[in-house]
């Protein structure tokens, strides 16, 4: 009988922690929220976000809060003999966080530490070249999102990303618009949508963007979408998210369907910083 009464205290304990433990996290993070944003914090993303002071005032507050959250929540880490600076984990932070201006409410959640590499690192790779050979070689990264927790940057792509942020190539916005598609488990360049009619407008504007794409490539068609965007549905998600945050009046002219869809999602129109 005690053993029983025991056993229903620890399964009450055990849901009460689950039911209760989101409450804490929500006002933890208002609390964070809250703070006043350093000046200094201010002047280092100024530097680093090219777009950060054109932001609207709601935007503009609305980003110091995730940011606070994010630096909060999230490890950095510096490999290859990488010294993190406040420098870099602030403009990893504030880019990462231009992805959750539309206020779902999460944080990158499978997400645990930032891997930072000085440049370009390299790691071994196994590919099967036929039915019974496979290679292992050794290839050059600049980034990488892995499912379960990290995401690994290399330091010197980051600072060529922002400073030439309307080139539409940005290796922070892509590798976490990867961590967005992979909060399922799966990378198929779908994100966590609101309401179960959005996924089938996401479907039919992704896939003929995507195939649109892989057209425009095989036919030496140049367009404003970058043509790696070509390699797979979740690989054209994070590209068309760089495009859309870099080169939002080029991508609603050529590509209004997408550029709509996109703005949905992330709940803000980059057109209107430029």
């Amino acid at each position: 009988m005690v053993a029983t009464i025991i056993i229903f205290i620890i399964i009450g304990l055990l849901v009460t922690g689950i039911l209760v433990n989101p409450i804490f996290i929500k006002q933890r993070r208002k609390r964070l929220k809250s703070r006043p944003f350093p000046p200094l914090w201010n002047a280092i993303i100024n530097n680093n976000l090219p777009i950060y002071l054109r932001l609207s005032p709601t935007e503009y507050r609305r980003l110091q809060g995730h940011i606070q959250v994010f630096l909060a929540e999230k490890q950095f880490i510096g490999c290859g003999g990488l010294q993190v600076t406040e420098e870099m984990k602030l403009t990893i932070a504030a880019v990462a966080c231009l992805l959750l201006l539309n206020e779902r409410g999460e944080y990158f959640p499978k997400l645990r530490s930032i891997l930072i590499y000085p440049s370009t690192y390299f790691v071994n790779e196994t590919i099967a070249t036929s039915n019974y050979v496979v290679e292992e070689r050794r290839v050059a990264r600049l980034g990488e999102s892995w499912t379960n927790d990290q995401v690994i940057l290399s330091w010197q792509q980051v600072q060529k990303d922002t400073h030439d942020w309307y080139d539409g190539h940005n290796v922070i916005l892509h590798e976490f618009a990867h961590q967005l598609d992979q909060e399922d488990g799966k990378a198929e360049g779908v994100p966590i949508l609101q309401q179960k009619s959005d996924y089938l407008i996401w479907a039919r504007v992704m896939t003929q963007e995507y195939q649109q794409l892989c057209n425009d490539v095989q036919q030496g068609i140049e367009t404003v979408i970058d043509n790696y965007g070509a390699t797979n549905p979740s690989e054209f998600f994070a590209v068309a998210t760089e495009t859309f945050f870099e080169k939002p009046q080029q991508l609603l002219k050529q590509h209004p369907a997408l550029y709509e869809l996109l703005q949905q999602y992330y709940q803000v129109a980059p057109v209107q910083w430029y």
